[in-house]
């Protein structure tokens, strides 16, 4: 009688109890209970790859049950007598294959080369599965599917900017067809070469990267019900398809290097970010990512590393030890990310952090108390805002001493970050500390028409250097702004400022000499 011993890839991709039903194992089969026994701590605190083997453990009972094959095949539990590491678990199955004489049973492709390699009989159940379950939801134009046991498959159907929200089949989806989907991925996951990877493993979660689709997979109690959201990026862009204005574009090229990429959910950040790698890459800069999960589509040059798997101290190690030019930071959600940020910036790497904020001064808000307003500067001189896939705002930061907008007195003077336009070159905030509090501070440039009294006193005042008809006057928050054309300028500041003087005591108004 054929004697077969299986290891994890067989439960896990539901692989084994096929061969059941299709008649491949006849005999005995063995299974080891420190592998039971390991996916069952993992189920226990809800872990999903826990989860679909224990419920794979229960089919392959179940099977051999419901259609009378305890005959023709007899399972048995075997054990080592003795704590093993997880990772040891295949190797201790091999090791039990060749002690007793049985058929090594794997759909592991690396598995099956070193039974072969030892010697042992292996029966390889490994298939290659060139479209998955969940591919299927992905017909023309589905961005994302959102699937939720007991109700029917729905999913955003558009582009970014403009889609819909839609019903994609009038089935409700059962747990069986979910746990068959979420078991693809983690079989697929674990096949080198596959195209797939988890990202994220807690307890109750699991995130898949499968080739390009984004997958993330909600257990009970975490959520009332087992949920499946998919993300597929359907657009690839690059920045030349953005319309930017070509002084931007020379900005990223040669002086941006401490960038923040904002902009609400599903905006189109991480596109840009990726088109801003493949920039980079193409003006033969070194590039690196740091992922979370690692799902940006890049060319193989530019290497991708995950937060999830290396810590922080190991990444900024490893980046500043390879020296990039750029690193894509995709993307930051918390203080040690930001932190990760600062320290790469501030040690001279080139650096662009994609960040979920609501408004471009939001993003740059983010760093407000995480660091010392003075690095700020240092550690971000772009912000560029994205929404509905486009570039919507570009933003430069500086800082100088200056009183505040707002304030009169001179010895109020402090270092101030100014926020700027960067196409307009207008600042629209002000940032700031006050006393012990941080402010961020709008500033607006309210325009209106000079009062007639005022307006013919400094006609009268000027007309002597500057034509009357070339003068131009304008409110602007509480300062009359004086515009003169630029071949009146030197005049008017050597000889019409006393002249101002007087009137700005004699009024108790403040005047400001611009260039038409």
């Amino acid at each position: 009688m054929d004697k077969y011993v299986a290891d994890s890839s067989v439960v896990l991709d539901g692989s084994l109890k096929e061969a059941i039903v299709s008649g491949k194992l006849r005999g005995t089969l063995f299974l080891m209970s420190e592998m039971v026994e390991h996916f069952a701590s993992l189920a226990r605190v809800g872990d999903g790859v826990g989860l679909i083997a224990m419920e794979e453990f229960r089919d392959v009972y179940n099977t051999v049950e419901k259609l009378g094959l305890s005959d023709f095949l007899k399972i048995e539990v075997v054990s080592v007598g003795r704590r093993i590491e997880p990772g040891e678990l295949d190797l201790h199955v091999r090791k039990f294959a060749r002690d007793n004489g049985c058929v090594y049973v794997t759909s592991d492709s690396l598995a099956r080369d070193v039974a072969l390699a030892l010697g042992l009989e292996v029966l390889y159940l490994g298939k290659t599965r060139d479209v998955l379950a969940i591919e299927k939801f992905f017909q023309r134009d589905v961005m994302s599917i959102h699937l939720k046991e007991g109700l029917p498959p729905f999913g955003k159907v558009g582009r970014p900017g403009s889609w819909k929200f839609v019903q994609l089949s009038a089935d409700p989806l059962t747990r069986k067809q979910l746990e068959t989907i979420v078991r693809e991925l983690v079989a697929e996951a674990s096949r080198p070469g596959s195209g797939g990877r988890i990202e994220i493993r807690r307890p109750h979660s699991l995130i898949i990267q499968h080739r390009e689709y984004r997958v993330v997979v909600v257990f009970p109690p975490v959520s009332e019900r087992l949920e499946v959201t998919a993300v597929k990026p359907i657009v690839k862009k690059k920045l030349e398809d953005y319309g930017l204005d070509p002084r931007v574009v020379e900005r990223l090229e040669k002086s941006a290097e401490g960038i923040l990429i904002a902009g609400p959910p599903g905006a189109g950040k991480t596109t840009f970010a990726q088109a801003l790698a493949e920039f980079y890459l193409g003006r033969g800069k070194i590039v690196k990512t740091v992922e979370s999960p690692r799902d940006m589509s890049l060319s193989p040059p530019i290497t991708q590393l995950s937060k999830n798997i290396a810590t922080s101290e190991e990444i900024h190690d490893l980046l500043l030890l390879t020296r990039p030019d750029y690193t894509i930071f995709d993307e930051m959600r918390d203080t040690a990310d930001f932190q990760l940020y600062v320290d790469l910036r501030l040690a001279g790497v080139g650096m662009a952090g994609v960040v979920h904020a609501t408004s471009p001064i939001d993003a740059v808000q983010r760093f407000i108390r995480r660091v010392e307003l003075g690095m700020i500067p240092s550690i971000i001189d772009t912000v560029v805002f994205m929404k509905d896939g486009e570039v919507k705002k570009i933003y430069a930061l500086s800082m100088v001493v200056k009183v505040p907008a707002g304030m009169r007195e001179e010895d109020l003077a402090r270092p101030v970050i100014l926020v700027k336009d960067f196409l307009t070159g207008e600042v629209e905030y002000e940032i700031y500390v006050f006393g012990e509090e941080t402010f961020v501070v709008p500033v607006k440039r309210e325009e209106r028409p000079v009062g007639r009294k005022t307006y013919t006193m400094v006609i009268s005042a000027l007309k002597r250097y500057v034509p009357p008809s070339e003068i131009r006057l304008e409110e602007r928050d509480g300062v009359i702004v004086v515009k003169v054309p630029e071949e009146y300028l030197a005049v008017v500041m050597s000889r019409g400022v006393s002249k101002l003087e007087k009137l700005r005591r004699k009024l108790s108004m403040e005047f400001r000499i611009e260039p038409r």
